[in-house]
């Protein structure tokens, strides 16, 4: 009777206190959570680390013709003195041109780059990209990527109209360029820089189911794909869009068939990380007339 009355009452408060501790120690684990702002995934954690210690801001310059004729001089297509003393301005400044492969190389594989990359890009492949862009950066020993469309590549190559104004690149050129290691050639699709039915560059047009469009545009990049690996040998890692021009599912197709980065005419400064996402849709700073290298160079330099 003495155990019933007095021990049962102080087990039963002795396991209430145990269930009343462990149900405050659930609660509290159950309520520590991170603040919004804090990402607690490793994964995250792992890749901003790396970004945070890899980054560098790298600029790219677009050009697209260079001419003698002032009369024909315009946005787009400059002087040859001038681009001669761009390479002069970069040289002076300690700048080294890279390909896009050197800089997709440093992406995936941590390859190391020169102190002050920069890449200095041609849209087009005009055959004044031969006559006067090629001898000047032979003599600065600089590097130039050169996109080209197929199209027309394939029509000067068998028409063999050498006009320093409208003709373009043709494949025994282009192989001398190459060749000579100052020249990467990348694609510009085979005949896409156009305004063809609404539709602009590789944007899509509208109300264009994505089947069609996706059969379009693969049949269209993949043609200067191919004839680029079967006259050169090299395959090119990325597409320069004509016009700037690109969409959500451009960009999904571009992924899609192998391409390793994308070039836009946006103009800013890209940040470079080891994330293979910081390579698509690239920015570049049009390089007009009528402005002195250190003009035109100045406050793009002082952004890297």
């Amino acid at each position: 009777m003495r155990f019933h009355k007095f021990v049962w009452p102080a087990i039963w408060s002795s396991l209430a206190l145990c269930i009343i501790m462990l149900s405050l120690s659930i609660l509290s684990s159950v309520c520590k959570v991170p603040p919004p702002s804090v990402d607690i995934s490793s994964d995250s954690t792992d890749q901003n680390s790396t970004i945070d210690s890899n980054t560098i801001n790298l600029p790219i310059i677009m050009y697209h013709g260079l001419i003698k004729d002032r009369k024909l001089q315009n946005q787009y297509f400059i002087s040859p003195s001038l681009f001669e003393d761009d390479l002069k301005y970069l040289n002076d400044n300690g700048y080294t041109a890279i390909t896009m492969t050197e800089l997709i190389d440093y992406v995936y594989n941590g390859a190391p780059l020169p102190k002050k990359p920069i890449i200095l890009t041609f849209d087009d492949g005009f055959y004044n990209n031969y006559l006067y862009a090629f001898p000047a950066l032979k003599k600065y020993d600089q590097k130039a990527v050169i996109s080209i469309l197929g199209y027309e590549t394939d029509r000067y190559s068998l028409i063999k109209v050498y006009h320093p104004y409208y003709s373009y690149l043709t494949w025994s050129q282009i192989n001398e360029m190459i060749m000579s290691g100052h020249v990467e050639i990348q694609n510009h699709t085979y005949n896409m820089h156009t305004y063809d039915n609404g539709r602009k560059g590789c944007s899509e047009i509208n109300g264009e189911k994505y089947e069609i469009y996706k059969e379009k545009f693969m049949a269209d990049i993949g043609l200067t794909q191919q004839k680029i690996i079967d006259y050169t040998g090299f395959t090119p890692n990325t597409l320069a869009y004509p016009f700037g021009c690109y969409t959500k599912r451009s960009e999904d197709v571009v992924k899609e068939m192998g391409f390793k980065a994308s070039l836009t005419c946006n103009e800013k400064i890209n940040k470079i990380s080891r994330n293979p996402e910081c390579l698509y849709k690239l920015g570049r700073y049009l390089r007009p007339p009528g402005k002195s290298s250190a003009s035109f160079f100045k406050n793009i330099l002082e952004e890297t």
